[in-house]
């Protein structure tokens, strides 16, 4: 009996209890009802259930999930032994996108109501996630510029390779030539695409396309020469039971500009007037920060040491502490920098101090200039 197999510690018992509770037509599935006539389809529940079963256990690819329904003894007992083929597990998770999110609402408000967000502290972090997309489809004003070069290259070899054939009065140089005006045809049609897509590329808001994935955009990684074509998916996470509370899709290739939206939306989906978020140094920005506080949300972020000073070297802003009794600056020799004037850049205001003391200062040399 495959009920032996299953014990009552088990996962998939909850996967089970949890699919049986939803009501998937009011989530948006189809086929939940069959048709009249004609054999039905096999029920959203089940499909439901072997996607939720692969997501837990790292499964994603449609083939493996077929794979196991045929093998794997808990997803038989979750299924009732149930064998879709893998177009079928595949246009489910296509066909049912908007009802599959709507099911991980209904689970982050089960967690809600089970109290398990009760620390409200989650971590938001971002991962590349590759898309159908090569390299070689992407392109950029920077890409297009070298490929150009590179066909007006080859352009000018085959070129000068043809005045060589047609010097040469043999057969053999004739059938030559002929290849090489065929070759330098192609490459001027490909040079007319390039031009076309240059337009295109310029046109673009963010001055990239993608030809297979529109949406894809190119992300660069740590690694050099690493970066990939893809999307930047951004988690928030409960940091007591590690639940994804909150998750969202962008083809932004930095964290940055991304850690006020995914707190707020962690902040509505748990249900808490107050959070406390945790994020790397490549979330850090003041824009955000404040955001983040006006909504109730307190951010713990490392800043950001953009400081050329520091680079080489000498002293940066974060060696100076600041008073705001009297609105002066200590500098690292121990003066006391008063504010002189305030000018505007690049619509901010810049406020500048300074004290009498710099040019016999010992650490003139190390400070910043």
């Amino acid at each position: 009996c495959l009920d032996e197999y299953v014990s009552d510690e088990n996962p998939v018992r909850v996967i089970d209890v949890f699919v049986e509770e939803l009501d998937l037509r009011a989530l948006g599935f189809e086929r939940v009802i069959p048709h009249a006539t004609g054999r039905p389809a096999y029920h959203p529940a089940a499909l439901l259930k072997i996607y939720i079963y692969g997501y837990l256990n790292r499964i994603p690819s449609s083939r493996r999930l077929e794979q196991e329904t045929g093998r794997n003894l808990e997803l038989m007992w979750l299924t009732g032994q149930f064998q879709p083929d893998h177009k079928t597990i595949a246009r489910f998770r296509k066909d049912n996108g908007p009802a599959i999110r709507a099911v991980c609402r209904q689970f982050v408000g089960l967690c809600r109501k089970l109290n398990l967000f009760s620390q409200a502290v989650v971590a938001i972090d971002g991962s590349k996630f590759k898309a159908v997309n090569t390299r070689d489809k992407n392109f950029t004003p920077a890409k297009l510029a070298k490929r150009i070069e590179q066909v007006e290259a080859s352009i000018a070899h085959y070129l000068s390779a043809l005045d060589t054939a047609d010097r040469q009065e043999s057969e053999l140089a004739q059938e030559k030539a002929g290849r090489i005006k065929d070759k330098i045809a192609a490459l001027r049609e490909q040079m007319q695409q390039f031009r076309e897509l240059e337009q295109q590329v310029l046109a673009a808001p963010d001055q990239q396309i993608s030809l297979t994935d529109p949406d894809a955009r190119a992300l660069t990684n740590r690694g050099i020469g690493t970066g990939i074509v893809g999307y930047n998916v951004q988690a928030a996470v409960d940091v007591q039971h590690h639940l994804i509370v909150a998750h969202e899709v962008t083809n932004s290739g930095s964290d940055r500009g991304q850690l006020s939206g995914m707190a707020q939306q962690a902040q509505g989906a748990m249900g808490t007037p107050s959070l406390e978020a945790l994020a790397d140094r490549g979330y850090y920005k003041g824009e955000d920060i404040l955001a983040c506080e006006r909504a109730g949300i307190t951010p713990y972020v490392p800043k950001s040491l953009t400081s050329n000073a520091k680079a080489d070297g000498r002293f940066g802003k974060q060696d100076f502490v600041y008073h705001p009794e009297d609105d002066t600056y200590r500098c690292p020799a121990g003066e006391r920098l008063t504010r002189r004037f305030t000018s505007i850049e690049n619509g901010m205001a810049l406020h500048v101090y300074w004290t009498t003391c710099c040019e016999r200062c010992a650490l003139k040399e190390l400070c910043t200039t």
